[in-house]
């Protein structure tokens, strides 16, 4: 059980980089997601220097709407997976996060008028340098059997630069489900940033 509120950053350098920590800011994943890859797999690591492999992120596909991204851990085994809900997300972004072929969580996103009017606002001199600080997307994890019962909030914090995130626990979860929610999430963000 990690320790609560999570913060999720996002930097650049050559290759997009996520950094996820704890509150008390023990590095947690090291993500590096390499530019231009047509068939999407992500190495998620336990430390900076990328020499600890924690999971492996593959989408079944070639770029797609509908990929289904799979989790696997370091000794290869199967630990879960994420996939977009296809033509009902277009307009508020919904994931689903299978065990198997099972549903057992879903994201959805609380309010999508937010990234409307980040889109919106963006275009526009001058003022687009302040939707990053104004308009800050939330969203919700809840069992796929109870959308009332949230476990996890997602939440994008003010900035003018960079994109950072707090992760809070509503629910207590087992271990394996914290972990595969946590990977969701991340894989999550990074489709919604590619979608504009």
């Amino acid at each position: 059980m990690h320790q609560y509120p999570l913060h999720l950053k996002f930097t650049w350098s050559f290759a997009q980089q996520i950094f996820l920590t704890d509150d008390s800011d023990e590095l947690l994943f090291c993500i590096r997601q390499k530019m231009f890859k047509l068939k999407e797999v992500i190495g998620v690591f336990s430390d900076k220097e990328r020499s600890q492999l924690k999971y492996e992120i593959k989408a079944d596909r070639i770029i797609d709407f509908s990929a289904r991204y799979n989790f696997t851990d370091s000794a290869g085994r199967d630990i879960g997976a994420v996939k977009r809900r296809g033509l009902r997300s277009i307009w508020r972004a919904r994931y689903d996060i299978f065990n198997g072929d099972e549903i057992v969580y879903t994201i959805t996103e609380k309010n999508p008028w937010v990234k409307i009017a980040d889109a919106l606002f963006a275009e526009i001199p001058i003022v687009g340098l302040f939707t990053g600080f104004v308009f800050n997307p939330v969203y919700q994890v809840h069992r796929s059997t109870d959308e009332g019962h949230i476990v996890m909030l997602l939440e994008k914090k003010p900035s003018f630069f960079s994109r950072i995130f707090t992760i809070k626990m509503l629910d207590k979860l087992e271990e394996y489900d914290e972990e595969k929610v946590l990977l969701s999430m991340i894989m999550m963000l990074l489709l919604e940033k590619a979608r504009g």
